[in-house]
């Protein structure tokens, strides 16, 4: 199994596919399985690069304090483990914090982004849900969390039950105390007042009753040439909800900024 151990702690990822490669960061309170149906279409055309973050899946799950940008290095790690020069990021929710924060940090490496959500910083909720994690058993506060985050139609539907009973079933070997460094990590970074200054290619995707749908249109709007799309009949976890829009948008997206095999 690979790991990655150079930012100091042991980070998991998978890889699938070949040609340029597409880092894919999942969002909380989830881990790379969520992006089952992007691994097996994406990887006709790219390398997958798909990471578990800190905190979740297999990856460590550190309960001290850290920095978001701790979080954003462990990502970096793995793309110099595995000699990569220049990526494509997509990232939902918080990890698509991260997304832009690598790009912010390290421009020169990302050569294209997605922003599913487009949060650039909610420090209140943030808070609120490093607090309800530190504060409530993590089965139950993680099954509550993640149906959240998605539509009820989906929520109802019996693909959707199943993914997310199955998304689930790691509940138990998590730690809530490290979930919630996550999100008080988050909280502490504020990444609007950086927006204008990003100059990669850039696309922001909400599910249209997205609970940051809002927020992916200020983001889109102050990101110079960032284009928004808004995926129908999805909630914020769009990638899971209605995969086949979602998937030709990024595609579309890479395509047309001239990312794709040669």
């Amino acid at each position: 199994m690979p790991w990655s151990q150079s930012n100091g702690l042991n980070i998991y990822y998978e890889l699938a596919g070949e040609g340029p490669p597409l880092v894919l960061l999942h969002a909380n309170p989830f881990d790379h399985t969520m992006w089952v149906y992007q691994i097996a279409n994406f990887s006709r055309r790219f390398h997958i690069v798909a990471i578990d973050l800190r905190g979740y899946g297999r990856s460590d799950k550190p309960e001290r304090p850290f920095a978001f940008l701790d979080m954003a290095n462990d990502v970096v790690a793995v793309v110099r483990d595995l000699g990569i020069d220049q990526v494509a990021l997509v990232g939902v929710s918080i990890g698509g914090g991260l997304a832009l924060q690598i790009t912010l940090e390290y421009p020169t490496l990302v050569r294209a982004m997605v922003l599913v959500g487009g949060e650039a910083g909610n420090p209140r909720l943030f808070t609120a849900l490093a607090d309800d994690y530190a504060s409530n058993p993590i089965v139950e506060q993680r099954a509550e969390h993640m149906r959240s985050l998605i539509s009820a139609d989906y929520a109802h539907s019996p693909v959707g039950r199943y993914l997310i009973d199955a998304f689930l079933q790691s509940s138990p070997q998590l730690s809530a105390k490290s979930i919630s460094q996550i999100f008080r990590a988050r909280a502490k970074v504020n990444l609007t007042s950086h927006l204008a200054i990003v100059s990669t290619p850039t696309l922001v995707i909400n599910g249209d009753s997205d609970i940051s749908l809002e927020s992916g249109r200020y983001t889109a709007s102050q990101i110079p040439s960032a284009l928004h799309r808004i995926v129908p009949a999805a909630g914020h976890i769009c990638c899971l909800e209605n995969p086949w829009i979602f998937d030709q948008l990024i595609l579309e997206f890479l395509d047309a900024n001239g990312y794709k095999a040669a």
